[in-house]
């Protein structure tokens, strides 16, 4: 089925704006494709130093140009919870490398920071920029100039994004992403939050607290709410960028051993010497991308990838931009209910039918575009399957059913949960942002009250215990961009503005800084730009003025005259606290040279 007029109107917009970069892009990509096999222009010594500690038949293997060698880039960690099973892959991945006749060495380590363990806390100042770090390491590792195809195990926030940005630098190199999966279900996402509401408003203590939190982080794998780390993994499959029907099966079970292992067969099939050369540069395009932004509207994802998506397409040479993605909301509904827009949490959604009755259900309203290449071949369609173990620990895939196994998380495309995607574009004299309504109930989509400043979440919170914040209220929480202090997410604001909401108060939030993928309910207009240290704006709101926030028109506005508006100065605050303590000094660079979230807030793209 070819697309739907109104998306394919979008992509073709994309394509001719992105003419000029992308032709650049791919004539690099070709060149470094059309020298080959790369070993043969190392000197003795540099071969020597390339498989030192490889075994005596690698060795021999890899003396010459015609054996393939995979490049294994890892963000193995056993702190973060989505990355320790990554601990045993490289290990997989060697053994069915030999067994299909190849070679596979891990190339490069890239650092794996855990958002939830720095949320409130002054690394999370790094999060942000740690995405770019972690395609500058993962260039580092490929750099060596081993390898003809490259594997990347990665899942959480950044890491996925700035892996992808690597990926996609090395175009000319066939990649497959190797997912670890998520944890098991631990208590539900919705005794959590009611745990964390009633530790913010003093009703219970810190032990009762950390007892919920370590009910609901239990295990090995991906945390199960859908933030941005399963968002990662649901663009990685929709994009073609993983094996059809892997994204959310569980870790160290025998199904996702067979699919690491399938996946490193694939990629050495993939290769120059083989019959299916695929460059990832080549197979990512503009209609990936689009496909990309879909899977995120339809399933009410991360409003961090409104930034990620821009920044990992700049890699490639596409521009995309946020008026892509608002038009691209208002064609796609929304088909799942997972938390935090819904009780349910991914392993839930992936029972329901998952990945695949998602994109079987997007190709058949036309919203999706089949005619793209992946890494399993050509064709969307091929990933409307389901995923199971065969016989002698291979993959079986199956086409997916006609119907959703729990209508209440995974729904039909004519029978969405609401007629347009989770994420929605705003603009107005406060300047542009993003807010996720997926969540946010209709009544509460539309706030008009005054502003209360800060310029830091600590002063909020401050606020709310000492009983300030009983009243209807915007808060505009500003110098939370990249220049100021690295645009941390502020996801501590979300309890307490939780509980003033169900206490029947309008409040809202306003701020350029960022809030968790696995924030909800409370209406958050959030990446506002020009951020407050650049003088955007949102420095110019003063205490008690009156500001719309409408996010059933997309706009963001303060009620005053707008020559008075204008003629206000921005106000400025001291960040100096911001520039030391925890490796953020190290940072300083990425201050100050940082883009504007709607250009991706990146050094490298800046």
């Amino acid at each position: 089925m070819s697309a739907d007029p109104r998306i394919a109107k979008i992509t073709a917009r994309i394509i001719e704006r992105s003419k000029p970069t992308r032709e650049a892009y791919l004539d690099r990509v070709n060149q470094a494709a059309s020298k080959g096999v790369h070993r043969s222009v190392l000197s003795c010594g540099n071969l020597a130093h390339g498989f030192a500690v490889c075994s005596p038949a690698d060795k021999q293997a890899l003396s010459g140009d015609t054996v393939p060698n995979i490049g294994i880039i890892t963000a193995y960690n056993d702190m973060l919870s989505a990355h320790q099973p990554f601990e045993t892959f490289p290990a997989l991945i060697r053994e069915a490398a030999s067994e299909a006749g190849g070679v596979a060495q891990v190339a490069g380590g890239v650092p794996a920071m855990c958002d939830g363990v720095t949320q409130g806390q002054p690394g999370m100042e790094l999060s942000l920029f740690s995405r770019d770090l972690i395609a500058m390491a993962a260039a580092v590792g490929l750099s060596h100039n081993m390898f003809d195809a490259a594997l990347f195990l990665g899942v959480c926030d950044k890491i996925v994004p700035g892996l992808v940005m690597a990926a996609l630098t090395f175009g000319h190199l066939p990649t497959i992403f190797v997912p670890a999966g998520p944890m098991t279900s631990g208590i539900s996402n919705d005794e959590k939050s009611h745990v964390r509401q009633l530790y913010a408003e003093g009703k219970i203590g810190r032990a009762e607290l950390l007892e919920s939190e370590s009910k609901s982080y239990h295990g090995p794998g991906t945390c199960t709410f859908y933030g941005t780390a399963n968002s990662n993994q649901m663009l990685m499959e929709i994009m073609g960028l993983h094996m059809p029907g892997s994204s959310f099966i569980n870790p160290n079970t025998p199904l996702r051993d067979a699919l690491t292992k399938e996946a490193t067969k694939r990629a050495l099939a993939m290769t120059a010497s083989g019959n299916e050369f695929t460059p990832v540069g080549e197979m990512l395009d503009e209609r990936s991308f689009v496909n990309g932004v879909v899977g995120l509207h339809a399933t009410g994802g991360s409003t961090n990838h409104t930034m990620h998506l821009v920044a990992m397409a700049r890699a490639a040479g596409i521009r995309l931009t946020w008026q892509d993605i608002s038009e691209l909301s208002d064609v796609v509904p929304l088909l799942a209910r997972v938390y935090p827009n819904g009780l349910a949490d991914v392993n839930h959604f992936h029972a329901a039918g998952g990945m695949g009755f998602l994109i079987s259900q997007l190709l058949k309203a036309g919203l999706l575009h089949d005619d793209v290449r992946t890494v399993f071949g050509e064709g969307m369609a091929a990933y409307a399957i389901d995923v199971k173990l065969g016989e002698n620990g291979t993959v079986k895939r199956e086409p997916i059913g006609e119907t959703s196994a729990d209508p209440k998380v995974l729904t039909t495309f004519d029978k969405p949960f609401q007629a347009n995607g989770g994420l929605k574009m705003l603009s107005g004299n406060v300047g542009k942002g993003v807010i996720k309504i997926s969540a946010v109930k209709p009544e509460r989509r539309v706030i008009e009250a005054p502003a209360l400043i800060f310029h830091d979440q600590q002063e909020l919170q401050d606020a709310f215990k000492a009983g300030k914040l009983d009243r209807d209220f915007i808060a505009v929480v500003r110098f939370q961009g990249p220049k100021a202090c690295g645009m941390p997410e502020l996801h501590r604001l979300t309890p307490p503005l939780g509980v003033l909401q169900d206490r029947g108060y309008k409040v809202a939030l306003v701020t350029d800084g960022r809030m968790s993928g696995a924030s909800g309910k409370v209406p958050a207009a959030i990446h506002v730009t020009p951020e407050a240290k650049d003088g955007g704006a949102i420095a110019k709101i003063r205490e008690g003025d009156m500001i719309r926030l409408d996010a059933e028109n997309g706009t963001l506005e303060v009620l005053i005259a707008a020559d008075e508006f204008d003629a206000r100065p921005a106000v400025t605050a001291d960040l100096s606290q911001n520039e030391f303590g925890m490796g953020r000094e190290l940072f300083a660079p990425f201050r100050q040279h940082v883009g504007t979230a709607d250009e991706g807030a990146s050094v490298i793209f800046a």
